[in-house]
């Protein structure tokens, strides 16, 4: 990467770092700016900057974990067992080789020096496990384990498309969350579509329409491959706002022209429809109208 003088880190990795600042609002005004120049200024950085809220979205739609009063119950006694098991002298004492000025330790100390001898002296004799574990919050815990168990499932159909009859279109469900949740959701960085197609038809042999749409509010920001069923198929990915869109393009032969038919579910919006040519599917987290609106300034472009 070229340098800047705009105080930002110029390596991949620190520059990554300050769009996840960006995203979680940790910038302040003056270095947020900067961020949204280089954002603005490169596709790559456009690309993470985009993949990085739409990942963001995705996981603020997971359900929240129903947990049961009878796990909070267990939570709960674990939790009163720690605390009245008596520490020994080993335990109560800071291990040699270990800071003494450990924020929950000194606030623990400060506590029991301010009781008055003989009241709650468990309190002051209780280990640093059993203190840190004591404060600790069950919900946050079951939370992450959630998200944890979400994210590194490879078999994803909590988000959507539970049951669905139609196996191109999870498959076409199950390539989009995947790129969501890669390092990157393109394999070709580049809006122009002179670039994306030459790209694409060097790889699998063939490649759709890619219309510029920028002027519209839709910029295409590159393309990959997926693989439908056994097969690889182009896909392009555009730009709304902050919501990506994945158009899967699948090659017909004789094909039948077919109007855009609604498969949103789980919080996405899916639409497909067929031109004879290609058998499109275009999936996003945006709200279905405006995937609509979409769907038909591609269908006009691409006419």
């Amino acid at each position: 990467m070229t340098g800047h003088d705009d105080g930002l880190p110029n390596d991949p990795e620190g520059v990554r770092l300050m769009i996840h600042a960006l995203v979680d609002g940790e910038l302040d005004a003056a270095a947020a700016l900067a961020v949204e120049r280089r954002i603005a200024a490169d596709p790559r950085l456009a690309a993470e900057h985009a993949r990085i809220l739409a990942l963001r979205g995705a996981v603020s739609r997971l359900p929240r974990p129903d947990v049961s009063d009878a796990f909070r119950a267990r939570i709960a006694a674990i939790g009163m067992a720690s605390t009245e098991q008596p520490a020994t002298a080993e335990a109560a004492e800071p291990q040699r080789g270990t800071p003494s000025a450990l924020p929950g330790l000194i606030a623990g100390a400060g506590v029991g020096q301010r009781r008055e001898a003989g009241t709650r002296p468990s309190l002051a004799r209780r280990s640093p496990r059993a203190s840190r574990f004591g404060s600790f919050d069950w919900r946050a815990m079951a939370a992450s384990i959630m998200i944890s168990a979400v994210l590194a499932s490879g078999a994803t159909q909590w988000v959507m498309f539970n049951g669905a009859e139609d196996g191109l279109a999870a498959a076409v469900a199950s390539g989009h969350r995947r790129s969501l949740l890669a390092a990157s959701p393109i394999d070709i960085v580049s809006s122009d579509r002179h670039t994306v197609k030459p790209w694409l038809d060097a790889r699998i042999g063939v490649s759709p329409p890619a219309p510029d749409l920028a002027q519209e509010g839709f910029a295409l920001i590159g393309g990959r491959v997926e693989v439908i069923s056994g097969r690889p198929v182009p896909a392009l990915v555009y730009r709304h706002r902050e919501h990506l869109i994945t158009l899967v393009a699948e090659p017909q032969q004789g094909g039948k022209t077919t109007q855009p038919d609604d498969l949103s579910s789980g919080g996405f919006s899916m639409v497909h429809w067929s031109d004879g040519a290609f058998s499109y599917w275009a999936i996003s987290d945006m709200e279905r109208p405006e995937l609509d609106d979409f769907v038909a300034r591609f269908r006009k472009a691409a006419a």
